[in-house]
């Protein structure tokens, strides 16, 4: 069978040791949309993700693409009982929780665990776990990530649930917009995900797709810096987590609408699709951002 979850589940996929530099900081920050807007490279608020130097700051989303960074290869999917085709996937969800400011380089080791999966009868929903820890053994951050894998579902499985999270009814404390530029997921998937349903047209028609998509977790980078730039004053050493669902399709030359709300504990927002034909489609929910 392409799913066998008692092989799957609770499978160690083992540890990863990465490394990255300022460079490599730059280039994320670049490929999530940092530094476009006019004016950026005269601010100083700007330049504190896309200038190297002691006022480089980190944004937390990075640590979830810092171990494949440097890979050139499309995301292997030989997982342990699962055997599925890299067209049949999409991000589900994604989070991550810092113990602290990341470094703007340094070295890491991530291990990482095959927790569950879901059977939501077309699709399977396949999640994993990992902890990534410095050279002295100190948690750096922790990772937890859904793909959502269509056509693998029915072997019998849970359904699994998720609470959603609820917006107030109250006037979002920050609504901006970002515009994602044509060649968006061209620079982005040199941050390590070279899957071609981002590039390749033939790819993305096969996969069901009028044309390359985005990366979910270039739209997930975006987000972030935007609730951070518009309601933590820039600062990325306030952010102590950050977790969302993708939940539609970003193509690039799309405009997304970001909503922020401050809560007592950190902030909620959405993402959706701002003007077109496809206005207010999701983007991104169950958007939390922690405070550190």
């Amino acid at each position: 069978m392409p799913i066998d979850p008692s092989v799957a589940i609770g499978a160690d996929l083992g540890t990863r040791t990465f490394s990255w530099t300022e460079s490599d900081v730059l280039l994320y920050h670049l490929g999530i949309g940092a530094g476009s807007r006019e004016g950026d490279n005269l601010s100083p608020a700007a330049l504190r993700y896309t200038l190297d130097g002691p006022d480089l700051q980190v944004l937390p989303s990075f640590g979830v693409v810092a171990p494949t960074f440097h890979e050139t290869d499309p995301p292997p999917l030989d997982l342990p009982g699962c055997d599925i085709n890299l067209a049949q996937v999409v991000h589900g969800s994604q989070s991550i929780q810092v113990s602290g400011p990341l470094p703007t380089s340094g070295t890491a080791h991530l291990s990482v665990t095959l927790t569950d999966i879901w059977d939501k009868g077309r699709a399977a929903v396949i999640w994993q776990e990992g902890v990534a820890r410095a050279d002295d053994g100190t948690e750096l951050w922790r990772v937890r990530s859904s793909i959502f894998v269509r056509g693998e579902g029915g072997f019998g499985g849970e359904r699994g649930s998720a609470e959603p999270v609820v917006l107030p009814e109250r006037t979002p404390d920050l609504v901006t917009t970002y515009e994602v530029t044509p060649q968006q997921a061209l620079l982005y998937r040199l941050c390590g995900d070279r899957n071609p349903l981002h590039a390749d047209p033939a790819f993305a028609e096969a996969a069901g797709f009028p044309a390359p998509i985005l990366h979910g977790l270039c739209s997930y980078g975006i987000v972030l810096r935007e609730l951070t730039d518009g309601l933590l004053d820039g600062d990325a050493a306030k952010v102590g987590g950050f977790s969302g669902k993708f939940a539609g399709v970003v193509f690039p030359g799309d405009t997304i609408r970001v909503a922020g709300w401050r809560e007592a504990d950190g902030i909620v927002g959405s993402a959706t699709i701002h003007d077109g034909q496809r206005d207010g489609a999701p983007v991104l929910s169950d958007v939390v951002l922690s405070l550190s």
